[in-house]
């Protein structure tokens, strides 16, 4: 399979601020690939690079084929982008809005009014099409920014943020017109904070933290990274809290956690010490003989997010400083 994006070695910088420092990225045709990251930590310049909104101090990059410095005019008829907020003019109807971005594609008055109505009708906005977007929600906004994004129909597609601020419904319906696209063979970069919404969309995640690329693989091979599933469990009675510690030794597959506000009992676990449902029978059984009763249990799997708390230290939602040239 070719591969639609490929990054080699980007650098981008902002006085002593290194923003990108050697982004690597490959994203092969007809597949979703989410960039995911921190505040601050190179995702959104990343994109902008790709766009050729932004010029890089270093390294090469080609999205469908195209060098975005030597070729950047024919790039841009081949690409779609959709930003972190709507950039929509309020003032026209949605179908102004597509019509609107036809023409400027060049695409001529008549095929520009045919796409518009084919995309509102798309993007389940045919009965607001003809309305003032100032109307529209938030969710309703950002369908039609997606729309405008794939007047030109783009083989390549770049989306940042692109449910930031919608409520969970509006969500949900923008990942279904996301699974559209991709069904019809469309490539997407996603950015995101979020890691529900790269697990459900992407087909690789890559994890980038300061301007650099940390991690990279599917959503099972970066979890499996983090260990395998940990027992979570309350006692009783808390005064048997350390001798339930002692029990679950023989069970555990690393280093047992107490947590010090709740008390809660953290049990690594693996298939090499009956991980698993194996490994949660084996626990209660030892806890059971041992005459310690236990107040509540949960069999956990690794997460998106503890892969990035390992990998990085903090959350998507924590700021970071970018590196210092």
């Amino acid at each position: 399979m070719a591969d639609a994006i490929v990054a080699e070695g980007l650098i981008k910088t902002y006085g002593k601020v290194r923003a990108l420092d050697g982004v690597d990225l490959r994203v092969p045709e007809g597949t979703v690939t989410a960039l995911l990251g921190p505040n601050g930590a190179g995702k959104t310049t990343t994109v902008r690079v790709l766009t050729t909104l932004l010029v890089p101090d270093a390294g090469r990059a080609e999205v469908a084929g195209y060098d975005v410095l030597t070729e950047a005019r024919e790039l841009r008829s081949r690409i779609g982008a959709s930003g972190q907020y709507a950039a929509v003019d309020e003032y026209l109807t949605g179908f102004e809005n597509l019509e609107m971005v036809g023409r400027l594609y060049h695409l001529g008055v008549k095929r520009s009014r045919l796409r518009a109505r084919e995309l509102l009708e798309q993007f389940d906005l045919e009965e607001a099409g003809d309305r003032p977007v100032k109307g529209y929600s938030g969710g309703m906004r950002r369908r039609l920014d997606l729309a405008g994004a794939l007047v030109a129909d783009p083989p390549v597609l770049f989306l940042d943020e692109p449910t930031t601020g919608l409520d969970p419904r509006a969500r949900l319906g923008l990942w279904d017109v996301i699974d559209t696209l991709v069904q019809r063979g469309t490539t997407l970069l996603l950015t995101t904070q979020y890691m529900d919404e790269a697990e459900r969309l992407a087909d690789d995640i890559v994890v980038i933290d300061r301007g650099t690329v940390i991690a990279r693989g599917t959503a099972d091979e970066l979890k499996s990274r983090v260990g395998g599933e940990r027992i979570e469990l309350a006692v009783t009675d808390t005064d048997q809290r350390e001798r339930a510690v002692h029990e679950l030794e023989s069970v555990a597959s690393g280093e047992i956690r107490v947590e010090r506000s709740t008390g809660r009992i953290t049990v690594p676990v693996s298939g090499d010490s009956g991980g698993g449902a194996d490994g949660l029978v084996t626990a209660l059984g030892k806890l059971s003989a041992a005459g310690i009763r236990v107040s509540d249990v949960a069999l956990r799997k690794p997460t998106l997010d503890d892969v990035f708390l390992t990998l990085t230290g903090r959350g998507t939602d924590e700021k970071v400083e970018e590196a210092v040239s």
